[in-house]
């Protein structure tokens, strides 16, 4: 937690990490974590279930995902689903007008999906909102990409609880916000509430 923090501490306090689990090579280390992922004949519903990288960072999150879609390909010769985001910032602080598009589609916060989202069949995304928990939609919840159109997600659910394994759910595209001191504006983000889940942040996981 101090590390996190940014504070440092004493060398007595160094934990040497063993050379068989350093990884310089992050092509190795991906396929070391996801065993076949180049062959999606391997890999049954539950297989993003028991593998995930989890990172410090966000952008360290965005650079594994995109290092491991280029060898992942669940479906050959299938649709990209492109889904862009609509942004806008929230009249209460008087400049709703000032902030380019642009701008405001590079903003990212942990609890916010990103303004540009590819998605294909057969990829992971995780849920970042409770939407209907009876049935299995819960802030966290891991699901495999089925079906992509404007306004919802047909997707199926990848769990150990069995009332909701493999279960196929709808999840619509709703209007977020991030707490008002993650982002230097009070952004308001219409898209889909979810993000790639091959990796992660460590405090994601935790919650």
């Amino acid at each position: 937690m101090e590390i996190g923090a940014g504070s440092t501490i004493d060398d007595n306090e160094m934990i040497q990490v063993p050379q068989s689990m350093v990884y310089t090579n992050l092509n190795t280390f991906i396929n070391r974590i996801y065993p076949g992922i180049g062959n999606p004949r391997v890999q049954d519903d539950q297989y993003f279930l028991k593998h995930i990288i989890l990172c410090p960072r966000n952008n360290e999150v965005h650079n594994i995902s995109e290092a491991i879609l280029q060898q992942f390909n669940p479906v050959p010769n299938t649709e990209v689903y492109i889904l862009r985001s609509v942004d806008s910032v929230s009249e209460e602080d008087g400049m709703h007008l000032a902030y380019l598009v642009e701008f405001l589609q590079q903003l990212n916060s942990s609890g916010l999906p990103p303004a540009l989202l590819c998605l294909k069949v057969g990829y992971s995304v995780i849920l970042l909102r409770n939407l209907d928990p009876g049935e299995g939609l819960c802030n966290g919840t891991r699901m495999v990409v089925l079906n992509a159109r404007r306004k919802v997600l047909q997707c199926k659910i990848i769990s150990k609880d069995r009332r909701f394994r493999g279960k196929v759910v709808l999840v619509p595209r709703i209007r977020l916000s991030p707490n008002a001191d993650i982002l230097p504006v009070l952004l308001k983000r219409l898209q889909f509430p979810v993000r790639l889940a091959f990796a992660m942040t460590i405090n994601k996981s935790q919650e």
